[in-house]
C-alpha cells in the first residue's frame, strides 16, 4: 500500500504551505506501487504574478499611502516586518520566503480495481506529511501584487526549497519606512467590552491594503529594546486563570488610570507568585494522565459486527483533551476551532503509525453569543512570532511573559499592568486577553495602511429571456426593496447596479437625476465603464433613485427576447467598477454563459449520470474564472454567484470565481417562481440572512502553531497571499475553513502545543478589527492516549475535503479508495497497537465506531456516489459544500437525522423561551426503522423531508397537517400549517428548533409514498444497499477482510 505524500489543491493553487521549517524537497519518500496519486495545478496556464492595477479615479488611492522598504526586526517565518523605536542601529532579521513550493509529482494511473470487490484498497494518505517534489519544475506564485525584494534566507532545521540564490517575494506598496521608527505615546486608555446575541460585531468595511504581513504582523507593543532571548528548551504551556467576572458588560472606558495610581514594586523584576499553578510546572501531572484510565469510555473496544445500535441518542461531542481543568475551561469553543485529534502525538512517526489525520478546523467569523472586545491602544504580542497574548501564556512574574508558540520571554507594556474590569494595577494575568480564548480587538491605525473604504455592493442581473421566465428578478428587487436600511454599513455605504445579457446595461443614479439612466455597452469585447463616478452611489444620498429602480427592473425586461449570456464581460465590468474601493460583487445567473470571454459550452452527457465509471469534467473548462477571481482578490472584491437553473450551468468553472475571491455558491436548481415554490422559500429566506448577515471587508487570517508543527495545506475559499496568510477580500460568518498539518520536528520537551488564528478585517463601521482564537491542547506518547483523543466528525470532515482535491485532481475512483482505505488504516493500526486481548470480528474504539458509517454515507453522498444518477452541476455543489461548509453543518449534509414525530411527547424535551421542544432519539438510517403506520422527519441539513406511510397515524394527518386522511394530503405540500393543537405545536417548535440550529434556511417537503421526492429520501438512508453500493453490513465485512490481510 502506497504511503506516498498527497498535496490538497486549494485556494492558491496546491502548493503546500509550511508554518514551521520549510519542507525538504530532496527528502521523497518511495513511490509505491502506482497509487501515488499527486495533485498538479488545476490551470495549465499559471498566472503571472501581476503590476499593481491603476486604481483609477476613485476617490481613495493607495498609491499615497505606500511606504519604502522594511528593515525587518522579525526572527519568524513567514512573516513580515516589523519597526522597533529609535533604540540604536537595526539590524535586518532573516525573512521567510514567501514565494512558490515545488508541485507534486504526478504517477501512473492505478489499476483497475476487480469486479468482487468494489472497494479495493488503492491510495492511502500519509496524515501529516507535506508534500514534495520528485522531479517537476517550480510552478510561479499566482499572487498578484508581488515584487521580489532582496534579503538574506534563514537559518533552517531542514534546507529552504528556494535555494541560497532566491529571494522572498513582497507585496507592493507593503513596507514601512527604513530605519528607526518613533511610534506615537502609548495611551493609557482601555476599554473592554463583552458584545452579546444582539451586539455581535457590525459587518464590515476594509482599507485598501497592499501589506498583508505589515498589516497582521503589526507594529503596536514594541516598547522598548527587545529582552534577551532566552533558550527554547522551556515547555510552552502557559498559566490558568480564574474566569472572567461577568460584570464587564458595558464599561465605560476609564480616564488614564495609570496616572493615578503608583507601582507598589519597583520596576526591575522580582520573583512572582503565580495565584494558580503554571502550566509550564505541570510535567508531572500531565506526564501522569492516561486517557486510558481517564477515559475508558472512548478507548473501549466496540465489535461494529455485532453492535448495531452505536448512533448517540444526541449529537455527537468532540472529545475532550487530556489537560489540566483550570486550562481545559480556558479552551476555544470547538464550533469555532478544533483539532482532528484533541491529543497530539510527539513525533510524526508516531502519527503517521496511528493512521490518522492531523489537522485543524475552523469557524472563525462565527456568530457568536458572547464575544469580549477590548479597544485598547497596546495590543500585546510576542515580539518573535507576533503571536497575540492568550490565556496559554506564562507569566515569569508581573513584568515579563513567555510566549506559548515560540517560548519567548516579553516585557509586560506598562498599560497592560492595568485591568478595567476588576480597577486593579499589578495583575496582568487577569486581563480580558489572558481570561478569553477567543477575543476580538479593535485595532489602532497602524492595522491599516489607507482610510477605511466604505461597505460596497455590486449587484449583477442576467436579465435575458431564461432569466425572466423563472422569475427570480421579482424576488432579488422585493428582498433589496425590504432589506435596503439594514444592509451592513454606514453613512458613507455605496451601491451599484448591473444588468446584462448580449450586451452589458449600466444603472446611473446619480443625486439629482428625476430617474434612473440606464447606459448601454454593446461591445462587449472591449469593456470600458461609461461614467465611473455615477454607477456607484452613496446609498443614503441616492435611496430613492435606487428604490424606483428596483421597482422598474422586473418589469424592464419583460418582454425581451434576447437568450444569450455574456456573463464574463459583465464580470470584468463588475471587477473595474469595484476595482478603486474593493467590496462585495453578487453575481445572479440562469443559464450557461454563451458570449465572450467565458463563454461554455456544455460539457454534461446525461446518458453518463449513473455511470460507474469515473466522472469526467470536475475541473474547470477554461482559466478564465480563476484569473479573474485572483484579480479580484487583489483588489479586495469578492464574488457571491447565485446559479438559478434548471439547466446544466458548468459550475466547475463558474465557482472559479467565487472560490478564489473568497466569495460563496448558492444553487437553486430547477429555480421557478410556479413550478418550485419550495426553492423559491428557500431563495427568499437565504437571500434575506445573505444581505443582512455581518461581513467583514479586506480580512486576512494567519494560522500559528507551536514551534515543531507546520500547516501544509489550506481547504476553504480564499487566495494564498503568501506561505501562511490568508487573502479574504470578503468573510462572512457561514464560511468555514480546514488545514492539514505535520510534525517536523518532534515535541518530546513539551507537555502541549498551542494553536492561534488571527482574523484582520474592517467592519461596515469602519472599525479594524482583530479576531483572536487560541487553542492548546496536550502532547501525548502513546498510541492509546492518540486514539482516546480522535474527534471522529472533525477527521471525517478533514478526509471529505481532501476527497473532493484528490477527485478534481486524479480521479473519482481514487478519492473513493483513499477514503475506505482511511478507515481500514485507522481500524488496523488501533487492532495492532492499541488492543491489548486481540478478539475476533471488526473492532473500533468507541470514539470511532462511527467512523465506518461515516466514510460510507460519503461514499453515499453526491459528491462521490457512483451508479446513481447524479447531475454534473449538483455533484460540482456538493463538493463546493464539503470545502467550505463550517463542521457544524456537514456533519447533517454527510450523515442526516433520521426522527419519528407522529408520536411527540414532552418526556425529556427542552425548555426554550418558555417553548416546550420534544427530544426524539435519532434512528438509524435504514428502511427496517420506517413503517406505514409512522411518521418520520429527515433532517438532511440544507433539507428537511416528512416522510409518511400510507397507513399513517390518522390523528397526526388532521392535528399536525390539518387534512382529514393521506389521500388528502397535497403532493407539493412544503409547510406545517399553525394549528391550536397540542401535536401541532410540539412538532412545529421541533422542526423550529432544528432550523434554528443553522443560520441558512432548510426548506421542509412533506413526502407521501408515491411523491417523486421518495427516491431522495431513500438515497439517504446509507446503511441500506443500493444497485451500486454496499450496505453498512456489507461494507463492515469488507473492511473487516482488508483488515485481516
Amino acid at each position: 500500500m502506497s504511503t506516498t505524500g498527497y498535496n490538497s489543491q486549494n485556494g492558491a493553487g496546491g502548493q503546500p504551505y509550511a508554518n514551521g521549517p520549510s519542507q525538504n524537497p530532496l527528502l521523497v519518500p518511495p513511490s509505491g506501487a502506482g497509487y501515488n496519486i499527486g495533485t498538479q495545478p488545476l490551470y495549465s496556464n499559471q498566472m503571472p504574478a501581476k503590476a499593481p492595477l491603476s486604481t483609477g479615479p476613485g476617490p481613495y488611492n493607495p498609491g499615497s499611502y505606500q511606504m519604502t522598504p522594511p528593515v525587518s526586526s522579525y526572527q519568524g517565518p513567514g512573516q513580515a516586518s516589523l519597526t522597533r523605536p529609535p533604540m540604536g542601529p537595526v539590524q535586518p532579521a532573516p525573512f521567510r520566503p514567501a514565494g512558490p513550493m515545488a508541485p507534486q509529482s504526478q504517477n501512473s494511473t492505478p489499476p483497475p480495481m476487480p469486479s468482487a470487490a468494489p472497494y479495493a484498497p488503492q491510495p492511502t494518505w500519509p496524515y501529516g506529511a507535506p508534500p514534495v517534489s520528485v522531479s517537476s519544475p517550480p510552478v510561479p506564485t499566482m499572487g498578484n501584487h508581488v515584487t521580489p525584494v532582496p534579503g538574506p534566507v534563514p537559518n533552517r532545521h531542514s534546507p529552504s526549497p528556494y535555494g541560497a540564490g532566491h529571494t522572498p517575494p513582497l507585496h507592493h506598496g507593503a513596507s514601512l519606512p527604513p530605519g528607526p521608527v518613533s511610534l506615537p505615546a502609548s495611551s493609557a486608555t482601555s476599554s473592554y467590552t463583552y458584545q452579546g446575541a444582539g451586539q455581535v460585531p457590525t459587518p464590515g468595511e476594509a482599507s485598501q491594503i497592499n501589506s498583508f504581513d505589515h498589516l497582521e504582523m503589526g507594529t503596536k507593543g514594541m516598547v522598548g529594546p527587545p529582552p534577551p532571548q532566552t533558550g527554547l528548551a522551556g515547555r510552552p504551556t502557559g498559566q490558568s486563570y480564574p474566569s472572567l467576572p461577568p460584570g464587564y458588560a458595558n464599561m465605560v472606558p476609564s480616564a488614564s488610570p495609570l496616572q493615578s495610581p503608583k507601582p507598589p514594586y519597583s520596576p526591575a523584576h522580582q520573583p512572582y507568585q503565580q495565584p494558580q499553578a503554571n502550566p509550564a510546572q505541570l510535567s508531572p501531572s500531565l506526564a501522569a494522565l492516561s486517557l486510558q484510565s481517564q477515559s475508558p469510555e472512548t478507548l473501549r473496544a466496540v465489535n461494529l459486527l455485532q453492535e448495531r445500535n452505536i448512533l448517540p441518542p444526541g449529537p455527537v461531542t468532540p472529545p475532550t483533551p487530556c489537560l489540566p481543568q483550570d486550562l481545559q475551561k480556558l479552551n476555544c469553543n470547538p464550533e469555532v476551532f478544533r483539532s482532528t485529534l484533541a491529543n497530539i502525538p510527539q513525533t510524526q512517526s508516531l502519527l503517521n503509525k496511528a493512521k490518522l489525520p492531523l489537522g485543524l478546523l475552523l469557524h472563525p467569523f462565527k456568530d457568536l453569543s458572547q464575544l469580549p472586545v477590548v479597544t485598547s491602544s497596546t495590543i500585546v504580542r510576542c515580539r518573535s512570532c507576533r503571536t497575540y497574548i492568550n490565556p496559554f501564556v506564562s507569566f515569569l512574574d508581573q513584568r515579563r511573559w513567555k510566549c506559548n508558540l515560540c517560548y519567548r520571554v516579553n516585557d509586560v507594556p506598562e498599560e497592560f499592568m492595568y485591568n478595567p474590569v476588576s480597577r486593579s494595577y499589578g495583575e496582568p494575568h487577569k486581563r480580558p486577553e489572558v481570561q478569553n480564548p477567543t477575543i476580538e480587538f479593535i485595532a489602532p491605525s497602524e492595522y491599516m495602511l489607507r482610510p477605511p473604504q466604505p461597505a460596497v455592493y455590486l449587484f449583477v442581473l442576467d436579465v435575458s429571456h431564461n432569466a425572466v421566465e423563472t422569475g427570480y428578478l421579482d424576488v432579488v428587487c422585493q428582498s433589496l426593496l425590504d432589506n435596503l436600511s439594514s444592509l451592513p454599513g454606514d453613512t458613507r455605504t455605496k451601491i451599484g447596479f448591473i444588468t446584462f445579457d448580449s450586451t452589458i446595461h449600466f444603472y446611473n443614479l446619480q443625486e439629482g437625476l428625476s430617474q434612473p439612466q440606464m447606459l448601454i455597452v454593446s461591445d462587449i469585447d472591449d469593456i470600458f465603464i461609461p461614467t465611473p463616478d455615477s454607477l456607484l452611489v452613496n446609498l443614503n444620498d441616492c435611496k430613492e433613485l435606487v428604490q424606483d429602480l428596483l421597482k422598474g427592473l422586473p418589469q424592464m425586461f419583460n418582454k425581451t427576447m434576447e437568450t444569450q449570456s455574456a456573463l464574463g464581460p459583465a464580470l470584468q465590468a463588475a471587477f473595474k467598477l469595484l476595482s478603486p474601493t474593493g467590496g462585495r460583487a453578487s453575481i445572479f445567473q440562469t443559464q450557461l454563459p454563451t458570449l465572450g470571454v467565458g463563454a461554455l459550452k456544455s460539457r454534461e452527457d446525461p446518458n453518463q449520470r449513473a455511470s460507474l465509471k469515473d466522472i469526467q469534467h470536475l475541473s474547470p473548462a477554461t482559466d478564465f474564472y480563476k484569473k479573474l477571481a485572483l484579480d479580484c482578490s487583489g483588489q479586495q472584491v469578492a464574488v457571491d454567484l447565485f446559479l438559478l437553473s434548471g439547466q446544466y450551468c458548468d459550475l466547475a468553472s463558474l465557482g472559479c470565481i467565487s472560490r478564489y475571491s473568497a466569495g460563496s455558491v448558492y444553487y437553486y436548481p430547477s429555480y421557478h417562481h410556479q413550478h418550485n415554490l419550495a426553492e423559491v422559500e428557500r431563495f427568499q429566506k437565504d437571500l434575506k440572512r445573505y444581505l443582512t448577515r455581518k461581513i467583514g471587508f479586506e480580512a486576512v487570517m494567519r494560522i500559528r502553531c507551536t514551534k515543531g508543527l507546520s500547516i501544509h495545506t489550506f481547504h476553504g475559499n480564499f487566495f494564498v497571499r503568501s506561505t501562511d496568510l490568508l487573502s479574504l477580500p470578503n468573510v462572512n460568518p457561514d464560511a468555514g475553513f480546514a488545514v492539514q498539518m505535520s510534525i517536523e520536528e518532534n515535541l518530546m520537551d513539551l507537555q502541549a502545543v498551542s494553536f492561534q488564528a488571527a482574523l484582520l478585517y474592517t467592519s461596515s463601521k469602519g472599525e479594524r478589527r482583530i479576531r483572536v482564537h487560541t487553542m492548546c491542547l496536550p502532547v501525548v506518547n502513546s498510541m492509546a492516549d492518540i486514539f482516546a483523543g480522535a474527534d471522529v466528525q472533525a477527521i471525517t470532515g478533514l478526509l471529505a475535503s481532501m476527497a473532493v482535491d484528490r477527485s478534481v485532481s486524479a480521479s473519482l475512483s481514487d478519492a473513493r479508495d483513499a477514503l475506505t482505505n482511511a478507515a481500514v488504516d485507522s481500524l488496523t493500526a488501533y487492532r495492532s497497537s492499541v488492543l491489548t486481548i486481540q478478539q475476533p470480528g471488526l473492532l473500533a474504539p468507541s470514539c470511532l465506531r462511527l467512523f465506518p458509517l461515516y466514510i460510507l454515507a460519503l461514499l453515499k453522498q453526491k459528491a462521490f456516489r457512483t451508479g446513481t444518477s447524479t447531475r454534473l452541476d449538483d455533484r460540482v455543489f456538493a463538493m463546493f459544500q464539503l470545502k467550505y461548509q463550517p463542521l457544524s453543518y456537514l456533519v447533517l449534509m454527510i450523515h442526516p437525522a433520521l426522527y419519528r414525530v407522529d408520536d411527540l411527547t414532552d418526556e425529556g424535551a427542552l425548555n426554550i423561551n418558555e417553548r416546550t421542544v420534544p427530544q426524539p432519539k435519532v434512528l438509524q438510517l435504514s428502511v427496517e426503522k420506517l413503517n406505514r403506520e409512522g411518521a418520520f422527519l429527515m433532517d438532511a441539513g440544507s433539507v428537511m423531508l416528512l416522510w409518511m406511510g400510507r397507513n399513517c397515524n390518522p390523528s397526526f394527518l388532521s392535528q399536525v397537517l390539518g387534512v382529514p386522511s393521506y389521500a388528502a394530503v397535497p403532493q407539493n405540500m412544503n409547510q406545517l400549517p399553525e394549528l391550536d393543537t397540542a401535536e401541532s405545536v410540539r412538532t412545529r417548535a421541533f422542526v423550529g428548533w432544528l432550523r434554528e440550529q443553522r443560520p441558512f434556511f432548510p426548506v421542509l417537503h412533506i413526502v407521501r409514498e408515491e411523491s417523486p421526492l421518495k427516491a431522495a429520501f431513500m438515497q439517504n438512508m446509507v446503511e441500506d444497499r443500493t444497485e451500486s453500493a454496499l450496505s453498512y453490513y456489507e461494507y463492515l465485512l469488507h473492511l473487516q477482510q482488508q483488515t485481516s490481510k
